[in-house]
């Protein structure tokens, strides 16, 4: 594709915990490397009041705290920051949106917008964004999560967002999207022959992805509460996940051939029913416990007070169609964890016949492991024959072949996943954006989940935080002979 780069750049949300943890280091790191646009101009916008000099003192204190130590170049510093200028704004009103366009000044060389605040804002920011004149055919706006609580405030706000943008100038963003290792997913499928004629269900007996933190609310009380670990982690990232893994081949590496494909697989979920809902669903709750030898509360104590919403889920899901029929992908993720890792393992059907039973020897069946985080690698599980003469029987064990990527690319830097889309985001390239009709398959698949929970009065299990969850959630794989894959 060709890339278009625009001359500035809009940041709603300029003082939140993202801009200081994310969106200035991760703009900092691409004009250290000089991959930002030159003359490329960064107004950030929020309520507080700040003026250039005192946001600019801001920025380079989020710098100071939140860059890496050999990262830290004054001079770099010094020069990041000419590129920053600050205009305060309400975006519940319409008024203070000539104030921002005359701040921002000239867009004809194109104005990239980052839209992060909450979503009852979406329509008045929209909104005051048009009537302003920071819309337009050169301009793009990029959508941070939430995008509504469900299929209905989701399509309330794209279509908000429809009526000034056109899909094309759209880019709704999933953080998880810009890691390495969520890219390399494409490089191991597409990029060998090996994998590609057992990827399927003929070749793979389950799939499991999980993504577990050890960390409670975190200062995330008033949205978490409201939104749960279905909301917050199921219908985004993990539902991206699966889509990568189980998508089948795109014709090219361009945003519309993978998001073709990978809306398919999100269409071809099974719906879970409200009748099977609890029989393959599982949802809980973390009380008081220990993580990392550290006691820690409750969530009830954390947010002090009672409350239903979920902080773990597991899921069974199941693909309809040729390639996955039959392979159930289960998906687990919560707070409060035992370890903080976020990993796919996909589990390879067992060999038809074991030649080494009648020797003693037992076979494990092979495992690909895909870690994101906290280390990044790509681990094959196989069996290999234990070193000795084997008088009592051929004794087998399972080993690792290990693609650490930390390793293989030691000289390369690891970049924050926002590098990526805020610099694709600059340029235009929308290949690891999530569409509209993706957005809302995921919706439409999660509030079926819900819509089952409230019928059946589902309510949360006690976990004790440390843990890996209700036991539940090891019946909902050991009923299928399965078992997660736990370190």
């Amino acid at each position: 594709m060709t890339r278009q780069p625009v001359a500035k750049l809009l940041l709603f949300g300029a003082t939140g915990d993202l801009a200081q943890r994310m969106l200035l280091p991760s703009l900092f790191g691409l004009h250290a490397d000089g991959l930002l646009p030159d003359g490329l101009t960064i107004t950030g916008t929020a309520r507080s009041d700040h003026d250039d000099d005192s946001y600019r003192a801001f920025a380079a204190t989020a710098l100071a705290t939140y860059l890496p130590a050999d990262r830290k170049d004054e001079a770099v510093i010094a020069s990041f920051i000419e590129r920053i200028g600050y205009q305060a704004l309400d975006a519940s009103t319409i008024e203070g949106f000539a104030e921002l366009a005359a701040k921002i000044g000239d867009i004809s060389g194109g104005l990239a917008i980052f839209l992060s605040t909450a979503p009852s804002l979406f329509r008045a920011t929209i909104k005051g964004l048009e009537s302003a004149g920071l819309a337009g055919a050169n301009v793009r706006i990029g959508l941070e999560k939430p995008l509504g609580h469900d299929l209905a405030s989701s399509c309330e706000i794209n279509d908000a967002v429809a009526e000034v943008f056109n899909e094309e100038q759209t880019f709704r963003i999933d953080h998880y999207l810009g890691k390495e290792t969520v890219q390399n997913i494409l490089a191991l499928r597409f990029g060998n022959t090996l994998f590609e004629p057992i990827w399927n269900a003929r070749g793979i007996d389950n799939v499991q992805i999980t993504i577990a933190e050890t960390v409670g609310l975190e200062g995330r009380a008033g949205y978490y509460d409201g939104s749960g670990a279905m909301r917050d982690m199921v219908q985004n990232h993990m539902l991206q996940l699966l889509a990568l893994i189980a998508m089948e081949p795109p014709a090219r590496f361009d945003g519309t051939s993978i998001r073709d494909e990978k809306v398919k697989v999100l269409r071809s979920l099974r719906p879970i029913s409200v009748a099977d809902a609890p029989a393959l669903t599982v949802t809980g709750q973390y009380t008081g416990g220990a993580v990392n030898g550290e006691i820690v509360r409750g969530y009830a104590d954390e947010l002090e007070r009672p409350s239903t919403t979920e902080t773990f889920v597991a899921i069974k899901a199941n693909v309809d169609n040729w390639r996955w029929q039959g392979t159930p992908f289960y998906l687990r993720t919560g707070k409060r964890l035992p370890a903080r890792q976020s990993e796919i393992a996909i589990q390879f059907k067992p060999v038809p016949h074991s030649m080494f039973a009648a020797r003693g020897g037992k076979l494990q069946p092979n495992t690909l492991v895909i870690r994101l985080q906290p280390d990044e690698y790509v681990r094959l599980l196989v069996m290999a024959k234990e070193p000795g003469l084997d008088r009592e029987g051929v004794r087998l064990r399972e080993v690792p072949l290990d693609l650490s990527l930390d390793t293989q690319f030691a000289g390369s830097r690891r970049r924050i996943a926002y590098e990526r889309l805020l610099l694709d985001l600059i340029e235009g390239d929308p290949t690891l954006f999530v569409r509209r009709d993706e957005v809302e398959a995921q919706w439409q698949w999660i509030d079926g989940i819900r819509a089952g929970w409230v019928a059946n009065d589902v309510k949360p299990k006690s976990y004790a935080a440390g843990s890996w969850g209700p036991s539940a959630a090891v019946a909902l794989t050991e009923r299928d002979g399965a078992s997660w894959h736990d370190d």
